[in-house]
């Protein structure tokens, strides 16, 4: 039985999502059966049909349940005896984790490159307004003296009170590590784990930026390949690797998300490995169709997973903070190791950030910036269906700041690439982050949306299509009109 609170200050669907995931890890709902419908269990709970709509969706989005056509809503298979594995293996640690404290631009008319986001998204004046004020605020002692060397007391409890909120797992501030961007904390976890660890598994395709530190940091790279749900936990296993670096709620490049059953197996492999589970979510705020997917972290009962996110997608690149979470286990060696390090971000911008949090403008700025960010996803998704038609299949969709297309029409990648640019249109290669080439069917292209405007993802992606050869040049003016507006 399913109960709902209309009282508590939790949204409807999630306390439906909530419960059913619950009677599903309990197995009182078996792999097999049939979930009611969602007119039966809106009209038993007194809800309409699209809250429980987005329950539903939220727990398929998760790998809990699947939507099959004609049969409904089915439970999928959990192997919940890795679950007790894990209690069981944690039991006698985990009351030491419980004491928690509170290019240049291209000159391109059409330019869909990854990475950078809408300038009419960042909040300046309100930026400008906590600056100053933090400014002001500062004293002589303050400006003449180094910050705490993992990062300002402050920001550290905001980023954990954030964490537990929105990607639910708990912590210690003194876990959270304040550093200037991705490329510093894989190089400071490098050094950290190399007197144990020599070789470390990457997804492939994967983050090349990552791959590099690897390499330049003395450590051996072993390519794990893809399925069409996150990493093959196949390949990983007979692989020699105890260390693992991903990108499961929206894997880069592909977009794939990670569900429920792999990420416990992703566990269990890192827990019979002594290993460790190096979780980069970097665009998890950035979901359109479902709530935010948990992390990996949230349900590890053993300390192996390192946690890292950033600032750079949700708000800005160029204020380069980043953040690790790092096991307790691990900061002692970390306290030997950087004693002498002081934290890389200014002092201001730490001050900036935590205040911009504190005072709820970040939690604002969030909804606005998915909103903007969803409007740009939609439409693009809409434009490349109507215009594009079967010549393309489209990866990575729903979350995120980019999307890949595949081309079944014939051409190469770098054949795409220069028609492209010859119609105004810049698209940008998908092969830089295979290590493996001979896997890539060197057919795909990526496209970015953060920074490019509604109107030029329209008249980007006629042109795209006429670059690369005419499927299905007409297009549904009424329904992009719709999406504008």
């Amino acid at each position: 039985m399913i109960i709902i609170d209309s009282d508590i200050n939790v949204p409807l669907y999630l306390q439906i999502y909530g419960q059913i995931k619950e009677k599903i890890i309990l197995k009182q709902f078996l792999q097999g059966s049939k979930l009611p419908s969602t007119r039966i269990l809106s009209t038993t709970l007194n809800v309409s049909r699209n809250t429980v709509e987005s329950a539903y969706l939220q727990l398929c989005a998760e790998g809990y349940i699947e939507s099959k056509a004609g049969s409904g809503f089915i439970v999928l298979k959990l192997d919940t005896s890795i679950i007790s594995k894990l209690k069981s293996k944690n039991s006698k640690s985990s009351g030491e984790t419980k004491n928690n404290l509170l290019e240049v631009k291209s000159f391109y008319k059409y330019d869909f490159k990854y990475g950078n986001i809408g300038a009419s998204d960042f909040p300046l004046r309100i930026w400008h307004k906590i600056s100053n004020k933090c400014l002001t605020s500062l004293t002589a002692e303050d400006m003449t003296s180094y910050s705490a060397s993992k990062g300002e007391l402050d920001l550290q409890i905001e980023i954990m009170e954030y964490l537990n909120k929105s990607r639910g797992f708990s912590c210690n501030p003194k876990q959270v590590i304040i550093l200037p961007g991705l490329e510093y904390c894989l190089s400071m976890l490098s050094q950290l784990f190399r007197k144990d660890f020599n070789q470390i598994a990457l997804e492939d395709p994967g983050h090349y930026g990552a791959r590099n530190i690897f390499v330049n940091n003395g450590y051996d790279v072993i390519p794990i390949g893809l399925e069409k749900d996150g990493i093959d936990l196949e390949e990983l296993e007979n692989s020699s690797a105890k260390i693992v670096y991903i990108t499961p709620s929206h894997q880069f490049p592909m977009g794939s998300v990670m569900p429920i059953q792999k990420r416990l197996k992703l566990l269990d492999w890192a827990m019979r490995k002594n290993g460790i589970i190096i979780e980069d979510d970097y665009d998890s705020e950035l979901r359109y169709n479902s709530r935010p997917i948990p992390s990996i972290k949230s349900i590890a009962l053993k300390e192996n997973v390192v946690y890292i996110g950033t600032f750079s997608k949700a708000l800005s690149p160029s204020l380069r903070i980043n953040y690790m979470v790092l096991p307790q286990v691990w900061l002692e060696r970390y306290d030997e190791i950087f004693a002498t390090y002081q934290t890389s971000v200014p002092l201001i911008q730490q001050k900036t950030i935590q205040q911009f949090m504190h005072l709820g403008y970040f939690d604002t700025h969030l909804r606005k910036v998915c909103l903007a960010n969803k409007r740009k996803h939609d439409l693009l998704i809409h434009t490349i269906n109507e215009v594009m038609g079967d010549k393309v299949i489209i990866h990575g969709k729903n979350a995120g700041l980019h999307v890949l297309l595949e081309f079944n029409n014939g051409l190469r990648e770098e054949e795409i690439i220069i028609k492209a640019k010859n119609y105004d249109v810049a698209v940008y290669p998908v092969s830089i982050f295979w290590m493996r080439p001979e896997n890539y069917s060197n057919n795909m292209v990526m496209l970015g949306f953060g920074e490019i405007n509604e109107s030029e993802i329209v008249d980007g992606i006629k042109l795209l299509n006429d670059a690369t050869g005419n499927v299905q040049i007409s297009i549904d003016e009424t329904s992009v009109n719709r999406l504008l507006t």
